[in-house]
């Protein structure tokens, strides 16, 4: 088993990503920061992955708070590998600033909704695009992880689909199959 800790002193000040976001015709500006970075791997060094391995990804959001002229969402991510192949955790905070009337939309947006969203409760395209900027700016740093740990990216990697043999010359193509 293979384990990397990372302290809010020795890793925070490295990891941070500012996007602007525009919703609409208004625009947020979303800061995301990592404190706390967890990773194991539990399986062993030179054994080939198991077959049917999956990723999954979750996205939790602890707490939407107002800090002075922003909001701070405090969340955690966590990536998992099954079968228990490894895993990787992310704690942190996002700093959202913009419109007043945007960031109380967002905060009231999270406090009024305490379950997951469902199709019959969608969610705005502030909490779309907060959790987009946390979602992408988490499988960034976990696929430079994953290569440390020499386990597969939690992102599916581009592929070619495989060339069909073209038909050699004076030869028909056959569409019976």
């Amino acid at each position: 088993m293979l384990i990397f800790l990372f302290g809010k002193r020795d890793f925070a000040s490295f990891i941070k990503m500012d996007a602007e976001i525009l919703t609409g015709k208004k625009m947020i500006h979303v800061s995301v920061r990592i404190s706390d970075v967890s990773t194991q791997k539990f399986w062993e060094e030179g054994k080939p992955a198991p077959p049917g391995l999956s990723i999954s990804t979750n996205v939790n959001i602890q707490d939407v708070k107002q800090s002075g002229e922003a909001l701070v969402v405090l969340f955690v991510v966590t990536i998992s590998y099954m079968p228990s192949f490894a895993h990787i955790s992310f704690k942190g905070q996002a700093i959202v600033s913009g419109e007043k009337a945007e960031l109380e939309r967002l905060q009231n947006d999270y406090k009024n909704q305490r379950a997951p969203p469902s199709p019959q409760t969608p969610m705005s395209d502030q909490q779309k695009q907060l959790l987009q900027s946390i979602m992408h700016f988490s499988l960034i740093k976990a696929t430079m992880l994953s290569e440390m740990l020499n386990i597969p990216p939690p992102i599916p990697l581009p592929s070619l689909p495989p060339q069909q043999q073209k038909p050699e010359k004076g030869e028909r193509p056959s569409y019976v199959g």
